[in-house]
């Protein structure tokens, strides 16, 4: 598998486990706002990386994943926003925002590694 491919496996897994848990939680009024952006930004970076690979040119490469990873520090805000707010608890949540923090470091590194062979 090549490592673009195991990047966007983890993205996808990313994804879905966003998708289980906005379906876990409650279904109060703030709940399902929070969890409504958090299902936004969560199952973007995973679309977004698979452009990415598509691009046309290193500059529409580097574009992309920026997105991506703006959606990932999105999402990052919003597991925060429900550890803080108690709508689950962070122990609960402490892996997902884990992987999250690593899939940033990742598409961050990407993203610097292409610009840095660009000079």
């Amino acid at each position: 598998m090549a490592k673009g491919d195991d990047i966007e496996e983890r993205l996808i897994d990313f994804a879905v486990r966003i998708v289980k848990l906005s379906n876990y939680l409650p279904k109060t009024q703030v709940a399902n706002h929070v969890s409504g952006q958090l299902l936004r930004s969560g199952t973007a970076p995973a679309a977004h990386y698979a452009e990415a690979r598509g691009a046309e040119s290193k500059k529409d490469f580097v574009h992309k994943l920026k997105i991506c990873l703006k959606e990932l520090n999105e999402s990052r805000v919003w597991l925060k926003i429900i550890a803080r707010s108690e709508i689950e608890s962070a122990s609960k949540l402490q892996n997902i925002t884990k992987e999250c923090d690593e899939l940033c470091r990742i598409i961050n590194a990407s993203i610097r590694t292409t610009i840095n062979r660009g000079k």
